[in-house]
């Protein structure tokens, strides 16, 4: 049951497809974003009622402080048992112990300092937690941001070179711009809370209402950007806003890419790839609800649509990442909704990750899926060196061998190589797993010590590590 496999979509089997985006459906469920209200109640309902349940009180977790060995197939702790393959447990600590009072974990990045220390920031209700990862793989809390105006369930992180990029769904929250080189000198004694004013290197204030769904970076260049703002009516319409951090004290933005409308995430880098018209343009790789949309945003006061493309089974497009970045060939993408609606290849409630051919930015194609084993829905994932790491909410943290797509894009050749279940209260269930909101939201695995951290809603956060027989 938990070894993975991969089925080929009828797209596939036909070879590489495109889909024109469903116009009439677009008008009715997303662009009026009747489809993103209800997704954000649903979301609500389950964690209201986990909440009542007592389930985000993570002082009823405790501290795994020892080591602890996937061994044929589970880490056993002294109060649980961990499902696993590949991935040892080297601490956990609870959303309590890294500072947070409301608890809920959510978005979380890392960085490394320039003499080679590894830094976590870490999305809570009420904020954002620090903590250094130890040489010997245990978390050391090092103090926290609280939220800029009111707690929320959404926050988002993004590293920008040495600056974490924090957003939220919270009314006059903005963005905080925080410099991780504050944390290097803090004595572990002695947890620090910064101050919203005093401490942040910068706050860009200038979103409509102050919301941001999500935060997009790109290090090579001088702009950061916001995604998903609120309302939909404003003048970039929940599209992609560009905030220049030239001086990151006073941020400013010269527009927005308004014309597909909402953007629920993005990920945008100069382009390295085969479609030589667009070289070192800047441009961005847009999650829009129900299409895959490229832009090119090289002129930031004339952003361009390249293509908007659907694909079979697309219920709420959420996410995704380019296989290389020097080579932006192939992209992954994964939709949140299709696993819980029932829809296309995610009907059978398998976390499924599409496969496309970007190689052209004007008729990017659908090329095959991968489908896991495990029982879910998934929610956020990245690519670096051949390798997908996911955080797949109550199937947990898996990582994917996806180097077999350069020769076979279908998506046949991708397998799993290594996964850690965060979330064991579903392991008793009659299909091995439950299709809700539940467990990690994401994770951060490109630490050159190879530690892995895992953020959770319910529990805290756990540091893990490939065993040397899989790396």
């Amino acid at each position: 049951m938990y070894l993975t496999t991969t089925i080929l979509s009828l797209s596939a089997l036909a070879g590489a497809r495109q889909m024109a985006k469903d116009e009439v459906k677009a008008a009715k469920l997303y662009d009026s974003g009747i489809r993103h209200m209800n997704i954000i109640g649903l979301k609500e309902e389950s964690w209201g009622n986990r909440r009542a349940a007592g389930k985000y009180d993570s002082a009823q977790y405790p501290e795994i402080k020892e080591f602890t060995e996937c061994v044929n197939g589970t880490a056993v702790t002294a109060k649980e048992t961990y499902r696993c393959n590949n991935l040892d447990l080297y601490h956990f600590l609870s959303h309590s112990d890294l500072g947070s009072v409301d608890g809920f974990g959510s978005s979380s990045w890392g960085w490394t300092s320039e003499d080679g220390r590894e830094f976590m920031a870490i999305g809570q209700k009420d904020g954002t937690a620090f903590a250094e990862i130890s040489k010997e793989g245990k978390l050391v809390y090092l103090g926290r941001l609280p939220q800029y105006s009111v707690p929320s369930d959404w926050r988002e992180i993004r590293g920008q070179n040495n600056l974490m990029i924090i957003g939220s769904e919270a009314v006059d929250h903005g963005i905080q711009i925080f410099d991780m080189k504050k944390l290097l000198d803090i004595d572990p004694a002695k947890p620090v809370t910064f101050d919203n004013k005093k401490d942040l290197t910068g706050h860009f204030a200038g979103l409509p209402i102050g919301r941001t769904h999500n935060v997009v970076t790109n290090p090579a260049g001088n702009f950061i950007y916001s995604v998903g703002a609120s309302p939909r009516n404003s003048t970039c319409k929940s599209g992609i806003i560009f905030i220049d951090i030239t001086d990151p004290s006073k941020p400013t933005s010269p527009g927005c890419a308004s014309e597909d409308g909402y953007v629920h995430d993005a990920q945008c880098l100069f382009y390295k790839g085969p479609d030589t018209r667009y070289t070192g343009h800047e441009i961005c790789y847009g999650y829009n609800e129900d299409t895959l949309t490229i832009y090119d945003i090289s002129d930031k006061s004339a952003p361009k649509i390249l293509s908007i493309t659907s694909y079979e089974g697309a219920s709420y497009t959420h996410q995704g990442w380019v296989l290389d970045p020097e080579n932006q060939k192939y992209l992954l993408l994964d939709d949140e909704y299709d696993e819980y609606d029932g829809l296309g290849p995610g009907a059978n409630g398998h976390p499924t990750t599409f496969i496309w051919d970007v190689s052209d930015l004007t008729k990017p194609k659908e090329t095959g899926y991968y489908q896991s084993a495990a029982r879910g829905i998934d929610h956020n994932q990245y690519v670096a060196n051949g390798f997908a790491y996911q955080s797949n909410y109550g199937t947990g943290f898996r990582i994917l061998d996806v180097s077999s797509i350069w020769e076979d894009p279908t998506g046949k050749g991708v397998k799993e190589v290594a996964f850690f279940d965060v979330f064991p209260d579903d392991d008793g269930e009659p299909q091995g797993g439950i299709v809700d909101f539940v467990g990690t939201w994401s994770s951060y695995a490109l630490f050159k010590s190879g530690y892995i951290f895992v953020n959770t809603m319910e529990r805290g956060g756990f540091v893990l590590k490939l065993k040397k027989s899989a790396q």
